[in-house]
């Protein structure tokens, strides 16, 4: 197995979704700092395959696949595995109660040729080959069968997680036995001895069941295939015989159909003539259609002369004029008399607006002379004020001093203003500004007031002047439209006889509509009863139609009643002309079926006496009787062969049956197989031993006895010691090179089961002193450039990793970790 591209989402401490590509990653080392996730990422590979990590536990592990507080994990696995290429998919989902389960898994085989860069394309799980596997349920063996290994073998022999890096070198021996069982493919010689106990089963099955085949043709002699023959022969004369009475029964049987086609056909044409009978009411019916053609000619003179009426009204209306210009005139007259009480009165108003107006420009006049007035009043007042404050200046300072303020002249402060004295001028003339100012403001209101009023009134006055010649041009139009028209009583004369014109043409016009349904209705009775008549028409036709064969005589077209009768008293004549042929007709049909039935007795008598049942086709019944007699012989000479075939069969189930027992029971021992396992025992022993010689610095042999591995200290006097007296550095020295040797020695012996294409080691070469270090580092770069299979390492050495050419560098952050290639 050699994984080429791993994608996860999800997983653990991968949250965001990672791709990693190990795409020509023949040599890689997955570095990053303690916890960062480097073993995650084969724990993913793990998982993807057989659905557990070894850490986890086991399946009861499935939680912990979840990244925190994710609720879907994704994990797919893009690899190849003996030259085939496989996707192996797996998804688990957390329930809304929190329970984690598996929501998906499958393994499909790849096209040939299948580029993995595809899958970043969205493809979708059609696209990607054929289903090998799509439950968890069918994971396991389509992945053991691709893989080549469980997973237990799995993690001990190609991905080695940590704290399982020593699994195979301290196993039991029965468990290393049966890694290597499946490493090596040895299962196939149990197969074979299963199978060849199967054969010899099967062919002992088969002997049996020739003898009870040939226990059941011991009846096959002589004797029995001569009665055959002789049936046969016989068989054959009654055929003959047969055949040959069959022309004559034909024969007769023609005569007889033909008597009595001949019978049937004169009774049928007895029942065709018989059954010629007028229908009733045919007289009534052509009274009937005359009757409804005097009333359609009667309501179409009606509808004339209704018409003609109507159309007379209709130019005496025309004649009367215009009944709209009558109605324009009358209203012309009433709009002028309305007009012209209006247009007085419009008139009158006109005159007392235009006195009003000249009464308030008077009074407007009037208030304005009055304010100019007050105004000049109101300036000397202002003058007076004035002078009297030149007089008097400490009373007009006094004027604006105020208790606690400072003098203007002195700049002392006045704690008190005095009064200011009675009889002062300014106070006189203070007195007389006000009331001026006071006569002044109250003159402007008058102003404003009369001004407004003037106004309104002018507003008023210029309305009721457009009224009035508004109002005299209507007048004046109406009198020009009334220019010789007849008078208003004159008018309304004409337009009561317009209206005694239309209510006559009213009338007229209702009896045409009146007439026209009857007309109408007239028109259908007609329709109804000529229908009637033609169809009893085509029923006289159809009768006579059928009887066309018989030659009937020609019918009177103009009189229904009378064709019937014609056609009925022919039919009669014809009908008994033919009863009088029917007894000669009966009695050649009474003799044609006795011939038939001496024919057919004497053929009976010829089966009968062979044996033969009688049918109603004796040849197809003598035929048949042959072609038994004739197969009947042939299955004896046929099972006289088989006979002789099946002895021969026996010998050889007998033969074959011996031999599968014998390979069986050589097999059953397993003495190949237990030779096979210790030889490739010993080779994968002296490899990992030639390894370990170059790890400890050939302290070091290792080698096993009766299944047990031990140590050969050469720095202790060749002492032999138990692997697991090993040290933690020794041990993963030990453990390094069993499973080297396994990727190197086991993986040219395997030719039918699992396929070691790649080894991958988790385990702690941090442990190792800086000598020993190079030397693994040696090996797993001669490992790698054999180009046989990938070699990939765990590892936060950096001495290590700085010598493996291409590195997988994984870092996490506080939401999820990352891998990116560096290398080449």
């Amino acid at each position: 197995m050699r994984p080429m591209r791993l994608d996860l989402a999800g997983f653990t401490v991968f949250r965001d979704e990672t791709t990693v590509d190990f795409t020509d990653a023949d040599f890689f080392a997955l570095v990053g700092p303690t916890g960062s996730g480097k073993s995650t990422v084969l724990d993913a590979i793990c998982f993807a395959l057989y659905g557990t990590v070894p850490r986890w536990g086991g399946t009861r592990g499935l939680a912990n696949a979840l990244a925190p507080s994710a609720t879907e994990a994704r994990v797919r696995l893009v690899f190849e595995s003996g030259g085939d290429r496989y996707v192996a998919t797996r998804v688990v989902r957390r329930d809304s109660r929190g329970n984690v389960k598996t929501a998906g898994a499958g393994l499909q085989l790849m096209p040939p040729g299948f580029d993995p860069v595809r899958l970043d394309t969205g493809l979708s799980p059609d696209d990607l080959g054929e289903v090998l596997a799509g439950t968890a349920a069918e994971m396991d063996d389509a992945v053991q069968a691709a893989v080549g290994l469980p997973y237990e073998q799995f993690t001990s022999c190609v991905v080695l997680p940590q704290g399982q890096f020593a699994d195979f070198l301290h196993a039991k021996p029965a468990t290393r036995q049966q890694i290597l069982v499946n490493l090596l493919g040895l299962g196939v010689y149990e197969q074979v001895r299963e199978k060849a106990t199967a054969r010899a089963a099967q062919a002992e099955a088969k002997f049996e069941a020739v003898d009870q085949a040939l226990a059941g043709l011991a009846d096959v002699d002589d004797a029995s295939l001569a009665e055959a023959s002789g049936r046969v022969d016989r068989m054959r004369e009654l055929t003959g015989a047969v055949t040959e009475a069959v022309p004559e029964r034909e024969a007769a049987r023609a005569a007889a159909r033909e008597a009595g086609a001949a019978l049937a056909a004169l009774d049928a044409d007895l029942a065709v003539l018989d059954a010629v009978r007028a229908p009733d009411g045919m007289a009534e019916l052509a009274r009937a259609v005359a009757a409804a053609r005097s009333g359609a000619d009667e309501a179409a003179q009606v509808v004339a002369l209704a018409e003609e009426r109507e159309e007379k009204l209709r130019g005496e209306l025309a004649a009367a004029g215009d009944e709209s210009a009558l109605r324009l005139l009358l209203k012309a007259y009433a709009d002028r008399d309305k007009l012209a009480g209006e247009a007085d009165a419009v008139r009158a108003a006109v005159a007392a607006a235009h006195d009003e107006h000249e009464v308030a420009i008077a009074a407007l006049a009037t208030a304005r002379a009055a304010a100019e007035r007050a105004e000049t009043e109101l300036e000397a007042a202002f003058r007076a004020h004035e002078e009297a404050k030149a007089a008097d200046q400490a009373v007009a300072l006094r004027a604006h001093l105020r208790d606690g303020a400072a003098c203007p002249v002195c700049e002392q402060t006045v704690a008190r203003v005095p009064a200011v004295p009675p009889g002062s001028a300014v106070a006189a003339a203070v007195a007389a500004g006000k009331a001026a100012r006071a006569a002044s403001e109250a003159a402007k209101a008058v102003v404003t007031e009369r001004d407004g009023a003037a106004r309104d009134l002018e507003r008023v006055l210029v309305a009721a002047r457009t009224r009035q010649e508004q109002l005299d041009g209507r007048l004046a139009e109406l009198d020009a439209q009334l220019a010789g028209a007849a008078e208003p009583a004159t008018l309304r004369r004409e337009l009561e006889e317009h209206a005694r014109l239309r209510r006559a043409l009213e009338e007229s016009a209702a009896a045409v509509r009146a007439g026209r349904d009857a007309a109408r209705r007239a028109r259908a009775a007609v329709d109804a009863a000529e229908d009637r008549l033609r169809t009893a028409w085509r029923a006289f036709d159809a009768t006579r139609d059928g009887l066309a064969r018989f030659g009937p005589p020609a019918a009177d077209r103009e009189d229904l009643a009378a064709a019937w009768a014609a056609l009925t008293g022919w039919a009669g004549d014809e009908a008994g002309r033919r009863r009088g042929e029917r007894a000669g007709r009966a009695a050649a049909v009474v003799e044609a079926e006795g011939r038939v039935a001496a024919v057919e007795e004497r053929v009976a008598g010829l089966l009968a006496a062979a044996g033969v049942p009688v049918a109603d086709d004796p040849v197809r019944a003598a035929a048949v009787a042959l072609e038994r007699a004739e197969a009947e012989l042939r299955e004896l000479t046929r099972r006289r062969e088989q006979a002789g075939e099946l002895r021969e069969q026996r010998a050889g189930y007998e033969r074959e049956a011996q031999v599968a027992r014998a390979l069986a029971g050589h097999l059953r021992a397993n003495n190949f197989e237990r030779w096979l396992l210790a030889e490739a025992l010993d080779l994968l022993v002296d490899g990992a031993s030639r390894i370990l010689r170059e790890l400890s610095g050939d302290q070091y042999d290792l080698v096993h006895d009766k299944g047990e591995f031990f140590v050969v200290d050469h720095h202790d006097a060749g002492l032999r010691r138990g692997v697991r007296t090993l040290s933690g550095g020794e041990t993963f020295q030990a453990s390094l090179a069993l499973a080297l040797a396994l990727s190197e020695q086991l993986a040219g012996m395997s030719t039918t089961a699992a396929s070691l294409e790649s080894i991958v080691l988790d385990e702690g070469f941090g442990t190792l002193d800086a000598a020993t270090l190079d030397t693994v580092a040696a090996t797993l770069e001669n490992l790698a450039a054999r180009g046989d299979r990938m070699v990939g390492v765990v590892t936060h050495v950096p001495a290590l990793a700085e010598r493996i050419p291409v590195r997988f560098e994984v870092r996490k952050d506080a939401r999820s970790a990352r891998v990116e290639r560096t290398g080449r």
